[in-house]
């Protein structure tokens, strides 16, 4: 099959990235109700909507209390802060994950430190110990990608050496480790509710699970103005509430959360065989359970090639993430120089993050994989076919 020029693709037959078009489609006629009915209601701060999406979503997660925020860097930070983290104390963090992990960390006052990743893309629970200092006070464990961080381990080692723990879950809605939904294993759970996660709003939206009442308390405090009552300030707050509209929708597609992530995992599977087809190894998965496949990634050689190869053909991808977060201008004064974190820096060269959604059909997994086909083809003669 020859290549098609991109300009001989139209939209409509672009395999896209991620389609929430279709996604709005499907959902439209009970989206709209909920939304209108804030508008009636005219409950737009803090309405009846949040407290009822907190309640369901830490139902869904298996904790007692949600506090909802507008985003999931703010839950992050707010998480942080009710732990009493701040000013001279160090964060663990894994060096593979959106940085947003570590600006958190950086906002409240403390420092990031970085440990290297595993083969799967997750923490390296092995090198955390040597890592840990006096001024250590927490563990940010990532379930990346949608597959959940080994949790025995990490709580392990924060029993043992007295920290907190604060499960970062923004790409990992639904994911189970040993039974258990990712988010209700430490102090607190954090999920970014962006559009294109696996629970996403029409908008910027965040939210924060916790077992303890104490906690979720504090953070209510932290995330309006540090105040229960209006113009009673009992501590220094933010300005950084869940929107009611967006907490209706939330509700809407909570309601589909579990039907998608099985969708996703089918979509996985198909895009497991074909790549074992063509010689390429797919992402590594412990379990069906685990896994609720946020991003679908690969390493292929000469990826800039391969993007354009993908774009060729009118299929659009991802790199999730190109720069590392102690290579970013950003962190250069973290003084941590290329090769700090040799396993992360390596998969940055090669990492791609394939189409991944749960309309994506068996026709378009099948345009991306001849896509992907024909690049390795190309990659291994050294010529275009």
């Amino acid at each position: 099959m020859n290549s098609s020029k991109p300009s001989q693709w139209t939209q409509r037959e672009i395999v896209p990235f991620v389609d929430l078009r279709a996604q709005y489609a499907v959902l439209r006629e009970e989206i709209a109700p909920a939304v209108e009915a804030v508008f009636k209601q005219a409950a737009f701060i803090l309405g009846p909507d949040v407290a009822a999406f907190e309640s369901e979503f830490a139902d869904f997660i298996g904790v007692s209390h949600g506090v909802g925020v507008d985003s999931g860097t703010a839950a992050l930070k707010v998480a942080l802060e009710a732990l009493g983290i701040g000013a001279g104390d160090e964060v663990i963090i894994p060096a593979n994950t959106y940085i947003a992990c570590a600006f958190a960390v950086s906002q409240v006052g403390a420092t990031p430190v970085l440990v290297d990743m595993r083969d799967d893309y997750l923490i390296d629970a092995d090198l955390i110990e040597e890592a840990i200092t006096p001024r250590t006070k927490a563990l940010m464990p990532v379930h990346l990608y949608g597959q959940a961080v080994d949790m025995q381990v990490i709580l392990e080692i924060a029993r043992r050496r007295h920290l907190k723990v604060i499960e970062d879950a923004s790409q990992a809605h639904g994911a189970r480790y040993r039974g258990r939904p990712c988010g209700s294993y430490g102090d607190v759970g954090c999920f970014s509710l962006y559009p294109g996660k696996n629970l996403g709003a029409y908008g910027d939206a965040g939210i924060v699970v916790t077992n303890d009442a104490a906690i979720a308390d504090r953070l209510k405090l932290l995330r309006d103005f540090g105040q229960r009552k209006k113009y009673e300030h009992l501590i220094i707050g933010d300005n950084c509430r869940l929107d009611t509209v967006q907490a209706a929708i939330l509700r809407v597609k909570l309601r589909h959360l579990g039907r998608w992530n099985s969708q996703r995992l089918s979509a996985a599977k198909m895009y497991d065989a074909r790549l074992e087809g063509i010689g390429l190894t797919p992402p590594p998965r412990r379990n069906d359970e685990g896994h609720v496949y946020h991003l679908y990634v690969v390493q292929v050689p000469e990826r800039d090639r391969a993007i354009e190869r993908f774009a060729a053909a009118g299929v659009q991808t991802g790199i999730h993430y190109p720069i590392p977060i102690h290579r970013q201008p950003a962190y250069s004064g973290l003084n941590l120089p290329a090769g700090s974190y040799p396993r992360t820096e390596q998969a940055a060269e090669k990492i791609l993050s394939l189409p991944m959604f749960p309309e994506i059909t068996e026709a378009q997994i099948d345009r991306v994989v001849h896509a992907l086909q024909e690049h390795l083809s190309e990659a291994r003669t050294g010529s275009p076919r």
